[in-house]
Parts: structure tokens; C-alpha cells; sequence
């Protein structure tokens, strides 16, 4: 008897086991040193690419906001220095401060940093820490995804979740931002991924989505309503609802915990240092995918403790 849910794996889960099968048999046919340089390479390649989203996406939904705004109001909408045409593939990537162009040899993923010393070859000013830092966690999510899962299907889709949450952190950290442009993809995805049971059944994905969105909704309403603030944004829930749907309910509360404590350090230490005050709101986006990225390349042990204990 035809099902719904056969058919639904004859539509997905077959491409995945070819994508997988085709990976394993051509790039594991290479020595075990190629296969890590190629996915150092790619990595940082993926990372460069994450810096120029961080960078432009904000600017993007800005303008997009302003747009609406204008249409709404019949006002129109302020203009900004940037070229009329602006996305994550034009114009060529440039100097942030003078506007200088790169060049081929400016733009290679952290050399061209170590190169320029950190600073713009025109103006001098200085380069962001941020853009070396996200192409060498590129370069690391990718070796990490290889060494965990193997030359599979598996491991691509592994990098390709790592290098969305570094995107998604990246933009948090900076703008206190969580796309939906960027999350809800990143959601529907992990369900997709998952029709092949990869990372967790059909069935703890779909119920890690739920789960990960009310747990921290209900989470944000009893804040707010014993403090009378907001302790969190939406871009949380649906962050964590679309690693839910990566790794499954099961993973939940281990992702959860983690998040939880560095960011309680994190925070400390930022004001100890004097980078933070206090109540000012600390970005908890970075702190959900570090959680999700430990939990994707080393399981689950607190959650099987927790029942191994029960």
C-alpha cells in the first residue's frame, strides 16, 4: 500500500541517499590529508561568504524596512551613500570606511588579513577582527564536520547547518538581529534534511521544532510578565526551534543548558570588564548555536544521563 509518508521519502530521501553515496564514493577515494584540505579550503571559502551576509544583510532588511515604511506613510524614504542596486552579490566588496574596491589578492580568506595587517591598503584603517575570525570558524566547522561524519552527504549537510548558525551569530552579535530570512530556511531544512531520519526521525524533528519555540516563548511571557520587560527576542524561539528541527527534541535541553551557562560567563565577564552594563541585553543568538554545534559533533550525553538516571 502507497503511504504518505512513502511517497514523501521516495521525493526526499532518495536524493539525499544519492548525494550521500556520490560524496562518499568520489571525494573519500581521495588520501585522508587531500579530503581535510579541500574542506579547510571550502571552509574558508563558506566563511568569507558568511562575512559578506553578516555585513549586507542588515543593511538589506534596513532598507526594505525603510521601503515599507515609505510605501505605508507616502513619505519618502531617506537615502542612504549605498548604490541603488545592493545585495550579497553586488557591488564588489569594499573598504567599509573609504569605500576602496578589493582587489583579487585583498580578498583572499585570512591571508589577505595577515598581508594587510589588519588594515585597509588605502585608507589604514582597521579591519574588523570579526572578518578573520568567522573565514578561520568556517575553515574549522568544515574540518570538524569531515572528521565527525565523514566524506558523506551527512557531513555536508553537518558544515552547511554550522556555517548558517555562524552567519546567524555573526549578524546577533553585531545588530541584535535574528532574520527570519535567515532562520526559517534554516527550520524548514533541518526538516527536510531529516525526512531521511540523518540527524533525528521525522518525528523528533517535527516535535524539536514545536518544542523549541514554545520553550523559550513561554520562557519570554513569564519574564515579562514578572518583570515587565522583555527578556528575549522572536528570532530566539525560531532559532531554536529550527536546531529542534536539526537534531530533534532529545537535544533540546542539552543545547539549552549550554546556552544558558555561556552565556551567564560570557555576560559576567563582559562586565567585569567593563564592555557591558548591567540589565543591558546580552545577544543570546551566538550562545544557542555554539549549543547546537556541540551538541551536532558530540551527541547528546546529557540528555542520555538524564535517563539513564531515571
Amino acid at each position: 500500500m502507497i503511504t504518505t509518508s512513502s511517497v514523501y521519502a521516495s521525493v526526499f530521501s532518495d536524493p539525499l541517499a544519492r548525494l550521500s553515496l556520490g560524496i562518499g564514493a568520489t571525494f573519500g577515494a581521495l588520501p585522508t590529508g587531500w579530503q581535510f584540505a579541500f574542506a579547510i579550503a571550502f571552509g574558508l571559502v563558506v566563511g568569507s561568504f558568511v562575512n559578506v551576509v553578516a555585513h549586507r544583510l542588515p543593511i538589506m532588511l534596513e532598507r526594505a524596512w525603510r521601503l515599507e515604511i515609505s510605501e505605508a506613510t507616502g513619505q519618502a524614504s531617506e537615502a542612504d551613500a549605498l548604490p541603488a542596486r545592493y545585495n550579497l552579490s553586488v557591488p564588489s566588496s569594499a573598504c567599509p570606511h573609504c569605500g576602496h574596491v578589493l582587489r583579487a589578492y585583498e580578498n583572499i580568506p585570512l591571508l589577505s588579513y595577515a598581508f594587510l595587517r589588519g588594515r585597509c591598503s588605502s585608507c589604514h584603517a582597521r579591519i574588523s577582527l570579526r572578518y578573520p575570525l568567522v573565514e578561520f570558524a568556517g575553515a574549522a566547522l568544515a574540518a570538524a564536520a569531515l572528521a565527525v561524519y565523514g566524506p558523506t552527504g551527512e557531513a555536508l549537510a553537518a558544515f552547511g547547518l554550522t556555517a548558517a548558525l555562524l552567519a546567524t551569530s555573526a549578524i546577533d552579535a553585531e545588530t541584535r538581529l535574528l532574520p527570519d530570512s535567515l532562520t526559517l530556511p534554516l527550520l524548514w531544512a533541518g526538516l527536510i534534511v531529516n525526512f531521511d531520519d540523518t540527524f533525528a526521525t521525522l518525528r523528533a524533528a517535527v516535535a524539536g521544532a514545536i518544542a523549541g519555540y514554545l520553550f523559550l516563548w513561554c520562557i519570554y511571557w513569564l519574564f515579562r510578565f514578572v518583570r515587565g520587560v522583555e527578556g528575549m527576542g522572536y528570532g530566539d524561539f525560531k532559532l531554536l526551534a529550527a536546531l529542534g528541527a536539526w537534531l530533534g527534541w532529545a537535544a533540546l535541553p542539552q543545547i539549552v543548558l549550554i546556552a544558558a551557562v555561556t552565556g551567564a560567563v560570557a555576560g559576567l565577564v563582559a562586565m567585569w570588564s567593563g564592555r557591558l552594563r548591567f540589565e543591558e541585553p546580552l545577544p543570546f543568538g551566538p550562545f544557542l548555536a555554539l549549543g547546537g554545534v556541540a551538541t551536532l559533533f558530540g551527541g547528546v550525553p546529557i540528555f542520555h544521563l538524564l535517563g539513564s538516571g531515571g
